[in-house]
């Protein structure tokens, strides 16, 4: 037997716990996906046994991503090209990074946690960065991630206090005809990141929390000439920010806080579309301590329509 016949591996992975042609996709793709990231790999499906023949460590590396995808099949259905292609570049070095899996949070026995490779990748860039954006479209879980990240950093005590923010810009309407005083005018443009903290939290924690100002909501006007230290801030619906307020907001931060901004620069309702989500992108480029995260249509986890709804409006910042 020659040394390069010593060094090929062969590994076989059970599918098992996923359906299967949802997982393989048309024509298994899935499968000439993975051929095409791992060229050195031979893949062989038989039934629910997939075969990987190759040099150890291109086996071995395949075999994570394999793995991988498998997690995020069992999680929300079926991976996407991107999960792919990212998934085949992290685990090329072998054994690096977290898995795609590691929760954030467990909730009632419930485990929130990155679905996606963008996902993961968004996530990594704000346990690494004190300011992010966060940028994409609808159902990618860009607030939903940030909200459990800043629950996470409130249990452990790396924060005193959450803030979550976003402007009063109305799609369509304008907020002084609004039925109500003006508390509640502003409740419906807070609503979604109230609902996805009491996502997060028991009932009862809620309301005692706001009350003592450990978690504070409140539209962005309300951060002027304020210094947030020991705070994980949040920033929703930031494409309808204008500069002036994107400037004001970013210079709230103190000390030993963390801010994450988010948005989906296609859905900007100022009246002037200048958005300060788009103009902080280009000028806070390559500024050292601000992380940067684009999710994608491949990202969406709400109905799998979602995404073809998005792909079809043609997203792109």
């Amino acid at each position: 037997m020659s040394g390069s016949d010593a060094a090929l591996s062969k590994r076989s992975v059970l599918l098992t716990g996923v359906h299967l042609p949802d997982f393989l996709g048309p024509n298994e793709k899935l499968i000439r996906q993975l051929e095409t990231e791992h060229p050195a790999v031979s893949f062989h499906l038989r039934d629910y046994l997939l075969t990987l023949e190759g040099s150890q460590e291109a086996v071995a590396a395949a075999e994570r991503v394999l793995l991988e995808l498998l997690e995020i099949a069992r999680l929300r259905a079926q991976p996407g090209s991107r999960d792919v292609a990212h998934l085949s570049r992290l685990g090329a070095a072998a054994g690096e990074g977290r898995k795609l899996a590691e929760p954030i949070l467990t909730v009632r026995g419930r485990a929130i946690r990155p679905q996606t490779a963008g996902q993961r990748e968004y996530v990594r860039a704000i346990e690494e960065h004190a300011v992010t954006f966060g940028t994409g479209p609808a159902g990618t879980g860009k607030t939903y991630l940030a909200v459990a990240l800043a629950v996470r950093a409130l249990q452990r005590r790396e924060v005193s206090k959450i803030v979550l923010t976003r402007p009063a810009v109305e799609a369509g309407e304008r907020l002084g005809y609004l039925p109500g005083s003006l508390e509640e005018k502003i409740d419906p443009y807070l609503r979604p990141l109230f609902d996805a903290l009491t996502t997060m939290l028991d009932a009862e924690t809620v309301p005692r929390l706001l009350e003592t100002g450990t978690v504070e909501v409140a539209p962005l006007a309300y951060m002027r000439g304020r210094t947030l230290n020991e705070s994980f801030i949040i920033l929703d619906e930031a494409q309808n920010t204008t500069p002036e307020q994107m400037k004001m907001f970013l210079t709230r931060l103190g000390f030993d806080s963390h801010m994450v901004i988010t948005g989906d620069s296609s859905q900007v309702d100022l009246p002037s579309k200048r958005s300060g989500l788009a103009h902080a992108q280009q000028v806070l480029q390559g500024v050292e301590g601000i992380g940067f995260a684009r999710l994608t249509s491949d990202d969406v986890v709400r109905n799998e329509l979602v995404s073809r709804i998005v792909d079809a409006y043609g997203v792109g910042e």
